[in-house]
């Protein structure tokens, strides 16, 4: 490659660390820096942990920018050098460069309100009983795999399980930097077409299950709601979390009356927990309603609004008779749906974040 190449590479590094406000990140690594070395900083288990894993996920952000420009400056003095036996080793450095770019330049595509926060994702099995459920855990399964390759942390708030198999509901919450932003391509329907393996005369199955994907709202947002609007109920948990919590009716349900949504939350500790848990998953649900009510009326003045329902499903996954993934947004395919059931979601991600910016 050429000098030219190389200041070409430059320039768009330096464009982007712009773009991601890289300067305002250093700022607020600092303030979180004093703020853990104060002397009650772990009196709160909980708020140490989000602002210490806060701290290192900007960190590693603003460390892969500082380790790009340092390298692309190195390879700009050496390749000044006129040395030609540098010249293979200049060309080979300089295209690993270009691809770890390309790759990190993704995080451009992330540049939604909520993009950079946790996520709280929710999968409901659909009809068809035990194939539906089961197809209901393995997309929990997906997730958290990606969840893990990603460095993310999850945990289960609610659970509803299948009498034979998988899942009803569940609900998790992804605690990471941009897990919103990444996992906001999974919301909507999704569809699997495979060889059952609970139909003993093997016969080919279409199983369907909704995966809701919510931002984790910051505690600087706000949504009003009045209590005479909330009806809120306590039961008996029966999830996960040790034998006071599963002999104490600790679980809490919360129904907002006006718009009916109810939001279940039972594998935190403490009835208290459970409820703080899910009144903050309810305003994230009213927040995106709220939003999604504005989109709706801008697109219907524009003539292009389609309405989101059960069989308008965003992606289908055909193991049988042939392999395939499809997203129906972004027109993105793979022949390899047993990588994408593994949590290699990325290439969906990008091409959906390409596709709404489009």
């Amino acid at each position: 490659m050429s000098i030219d190449d190389l200041k070409q590479l430059q320039s768009k590094i330096q464009s982007t660390k712009k773009l991601l406000n890289i300067e305002s990140l250093q700022k607020k690594m600092e303030q979180l820096a004093e703020e853990m070395n104060a002397p009650d900083f772990w009196n709160n288990q909980e708020n140490a942990q989000a602002v210490s894993q806060d701290y290192q996920d900007i960190k590693k952000e603003i460390d892969k920018f500082e380790d790009l420009e340092k390298r692309i400056n190195d390879l700009l003095e050496l390749s000044q050098s006129q040395d030609e036996s540098l010249a293979s080793e200049i060309e080979d450095q300089t295209k690993k460069l270009q691809k770890e770019f390309d790759d990190y330049e993704f995080l451009v595509l992330l540049s939604g309100p909520y993009d950079k926060s946790n996520a709280i994702i929710s999968i409901h099995a659909g009809a068809g009983g035990t194939e539906a459920q089961d197809w209901a855990e393995m997309l929990l399964r997906m997730i958290m795999r990606f969840a893990d390759k990603m460095g993310w942390k999850t945990r289960i708030l609610d659970e509803s399980r299948g009498a034979e198999a998988g899942y009803k509901s569940v609900m998790l919450e992804i605690k990471g930097r941009y897990a919103y932003g990444y996992l906001k391509s999974e919301h909507g329907v999704h569809r699997l077409v495979r060889i059952s393996p609970f139909d003993a005369e093997k016969m080919r199955h279409t199983s369907f299950a909704l995966i809701e994907v919510l931002p984790e709202l910051d505690d600087k947002v706000k949504i009003e709601i009045d209590p005479k609007d909330l009806r809120i109920d306590t039961f008996m948990s029966g999830g996960k979390g040790g034998q006071s919590v599963n002999t104490t009716y600790s679980a809490v349900r919360i129904v907002h009356i006006p718009t009916g949504i109810s939001v279940s939350c039972q594998n935190e500790r403490s009835q208290q927990q459970n409820k703080d848990m899910a009144m903050k998953i309810l305003q994230s649900k009213l927040n995106i309603l709220e939003e999604e009510k504005k989109a709706k009326e801008r697109q219907e003045m524009r003539g292009e609004y389609k309405s989101a329902e059960w069989g308008n499903q965003i992606r289908s996954y055909v193991l049988h008779p042939y392999h395939l993934v499809k997203d129906n947004r972004s027109e993105y395919e793979s022949a390899d749906p047993e990588s994408v059931l593994e949590g290699e979601l990325l290439p969906l991600s990008e091409a959906y974040l390409k596709w709404i910016k489009s």
